[in-house]
């Protein structure tokens, strides 16, 4: 069939909407109509070529959300007219999967940023007949028309709003995940968390869902540090004029108890551990440009633990229909975070991105038409 894709043909060029081939889907997949996709800093590190690039041209796009239009013979528990979120890909057969672990999947660079199935074919091709990278994420959401692993293909109930859903399949889940399924913060406890991006207001949200009492927001960024109070941060720190130790520890004189790193930083590292209390825990998940550095002598008796967390450590088939009930009771207000765009001004919401000038952009895919 023919769909709409965004194509990056080059490393760092803009988005370009083309028409391309899409195949049917195999026995174990899921032929998905998009109705709207997030953008995520990951859509932009692969298209930098910074990590986990496919090659190009590419299709990229992982935080889909849409409704089902038919699935592969060997697809039993969803249907077509089934609403649906998109998640990142594993194989759920290994002892990793098997474990409750998919986020660490023997096959997940495979399944997420190979470029391919993971038998090496492909599903998207030119009018010419040649491949197209695909498979970002075993979806490749940027398109009026996806192809999904049924692993990562959560069924969402129809009630919840289609149109900014996707974003739980990654960045959302992530940082809620952090708080909930990593860190398993206790009531009445206290979190700082470096970095007011999507990842970072998700983990406040979450810290704020699960009772903690002192939630510290950390950034450069004076607005997204205001607006973190308005979802459930208690105090907020601005490190381009503040010393963040010294007023950690002005909150909190025997330490904070957990943190959430998003901004993958040596010194935003440094400074939440050395704000630490003893056995504090910190959650890394931002994406570093260079080794982590530590000053181990000085924290070598604090009985730290680090953990290096990718998506949320979620089993997303239960994580994601719980973030959607939180944010249906009013626990979890994560579409505080969304600004939607037309597909056809991808470039546009990837700039606003890029710039902090949206937090979350979401792409309404479904509404385009040409």
């Amino acid at each position: 069939m023919e769909i709409t894709a965004a194509v990056v043909k080059e490393k760092g060029s803009d988005f370009k909407l083309e028409k391309v081939r899409l195949d049917k889907p195999a026995s174990e997949e899921v032929l998905v109509k998009i109705v709207a996709t997030g953008i995520c800093h990951t859509d932009m590190v692969a298209r930098d070529f910074v990590m986990g690039a496919p090659g190009f041209p590419v299709i990229l796009g992982h935080e889909g959300a849409g409704i089902i239009e038919s699935v592969g013979e060997d697809v039993h528990h969803l249907k077509a007219g089934d609403h649906v979120v998109l998640t990142y890909g594993f194989c759920g057969e290994c002892e990793v999967c098997r474990t409750g672990n998919s986020p660490y999947c023997y096959e997940f660079f495979q399944r997420n940023f190979s470029g391919a199935r993971v038998d090496g074919s492909h599903n998207h091709h030119d009018h010419d007949g040649k491949p197209i990278n695909h498979n970002f994420f075993s979806q490749s959401s940027f398109a009026t028309y996806a192809i999904a692993h049924k692993n990562n293909v959560i069924q969402v109930p129809n009630e919840a709003p289609l149109e900014i859903l996707g974003p739980l399949g990654c960045g959302i889940q992530t940082g809620a995940g952090a708080v909930i399924n990593t860190l398993k913060i206790k009531v009445g406890s206290s979190i700082v968390i470096s970095g007011t991006g999507a990842v970072g207001l998700a983990a406040v949200m979450a810290a704020k869902a699960s009772s903690a009492t002192t939630i510290i927001a950390v950034d450069i960024n004076q607005q997204r540090l205001d607006f973190s109070k308005e979802l459930g941060a208690t105090h907020t720190i601005n490190s381009l004029n503040e010393n963040v130790v010294e007023r950690i520890k002005a909150i909190l004189p025997n330490g904070v108890q957990y943190g959430v790193d998003t901004t993958g930083r040596n010194d935003v590292i440094n400074n939440t551990l050395a704000s630490f209390a003893p056995v504090g825990e910190l959650a890394v998940i931002g994406v570093a440009t260079r080794p982590m550095e530590l000053e181990t002598n000085i924290f070598l008796t604090k009985g730290y633990k680090i953990k290096f967390v990718n998506q949320g450590d979620s089993v997303p088939q239960e994580f994601i229909p719980k973030l959607i009930k939180m944010y249906q009771n009013g626990q979890f207000p994560f579409n505080k975070l969304i600004k939607t765009y037309p597909f056809e001004e991808i470039n546009q919401a990837v700039e606003d991105s890029e710039k902090g000038r949206t937090i979350k952009s979401v792409l309404r895919i479904g509404e385009y038409n040409a």
